[in-house]
């Protein structure tokens, strides 16, 4: 952990056993003064993924704000580890912590989590994907999904012409995040009925399957136009695929995140669009409103929308892009 934070102090660190029924503990109350120690445990989908970086940045920019807090952050090694999850957050519970700041890796499996900290006062905010059913006292931080992939497959339509073949790669469906995702992507196709879906497909947050599915999806189709992919390794996998295949800058691609590989295939021309979200400000905002709710100071009507921006060729070195590409305490984005 960054050597600045060193007011921020670990919990203990949970082991990855297997999913198991956790005891409830006797409701201690969710508030915490001034002089307290709050403890809060930050959980994203997977860790070793340039998003989630900058969501832990945030997140830990968040606590050095407050006075008084001990944040944890650990995490999964894959995003489709669902039982994964489950366990590190049942043991987080289980240890006892103030808060419970998480994305969902499934909307329903996770739910259950969600109740049982709930029944014992732990406060809960989800960040980039919630659960199903996801109760009203909880809030999700995240971008707005659908109006951003909808703006993401303009952009690939305009590029297209208005007309031609298209192939999603999705990554994880039965997430909140997957499915908004695929449903703005959906509305954008009937808004350009010159786009033909001829294949849909799952990379499973893995870069080497999003390579093969991508690879499959080309042979089967010699005359794809575009591809929209819906996060890191689907974008990294299917600009792989393309760039193999010798129709870089032909197969034209639009897709989520900014890692830093995604950045230089947008520079070389390999991916045309992607869409930029604000991770730095989903961290911070997720982290910082569990402490104002724990802390008795929660906003009653909060801006969850943490925003997204399509970028290209044309605006990857604006000022304003640079700033969300890398965030940091002292310059955060807008």
């Amino acid at each position: 952990m960054n050597k600045v934070l060193s007011a921020i102090s670990l919990l203990l660190v949970p082991t990855l056993a297997a999913a198991c029924t956790v005891q409830v503990r006797e409701p201690t109350g969710a508030g915490a003064g001034e002089g307290e120690t709050v403890r809060i445990a930050v959980v994203p989908k997977a860790i070793g993924f340039d998003f989630w970086e900058q969501v832990r940045v945030g997140a830990e920019c968040a606590a050095t704000k407050h006075p008084n807090i001990s944040l944890h952050w650990d995490g999964a090694t894959s995003e489709d580890d669902v039982s994964g999850q489950q366990s590190l957050l049942q043991d987080l519970l289980a240890q006892g912590v103030h808060g419970l700041v998480y994305a969902a890796t499934d909307a329903k499996a996770m739910a259950d989590v969600t109740e049982t900290a709930r029944q014992q006062n732990t406060t809960v905010v989800n960040m980039d994907s919630g659960t199903d059913p996801q109760p009203k006292g909880v809030p999700v931080y995240a971008t707005d999904n659908v109006g951003a992939a909808e703006e993401g497959t303009d952009v690939l339509a305009e590029q297209l012409g208005g007309t031609g073949k298209v192939a999603f790669i999705e990554f994880q469906p039965g997430t909140s995040t997957n499915e908004t995702r695929a449903e703005g992507f959906e509305r954008g196709l009937e808004a350009h009925p010159g786009l033909e879906l001829v294949a849909r497909q799952s990379s499973k947050s893995d870069y080497n399957t999003a390579l093969q599915v991508t690879q499959d999806i080309l042979t089967a189709n010699p005359d794809l136009d575009g591809i929209y992919a819906g996060n890191e390794p689907g974008v990294l996998g299917a600009a792989e695929a393309v760039r193999q295949a010798g129709k870089a800058g032909e197969v034209k691609i639009v897709g989520w995140d900014t890692s830093e590989g995604e950045i230089e295939a947008l520079r070389e021309g390999v991916v045309t669009g992607l869409i930029a979200q604000n991770p730095f400000k989903m961290g911070y905002d997720s982290v910082d409103a569990a402490i104002g709710e724990i802390r008795g100071k929660a906003d009653t009507a909060p801006d969850t929308d943490t925003g997204a921006v399509v970028i290209d060729k044309d605006n990857v070195d604006s000022p304003e892009v640079r700033k969300l590409l890398n965030p940091s305490c002292d310059a955060p984005p807008e």
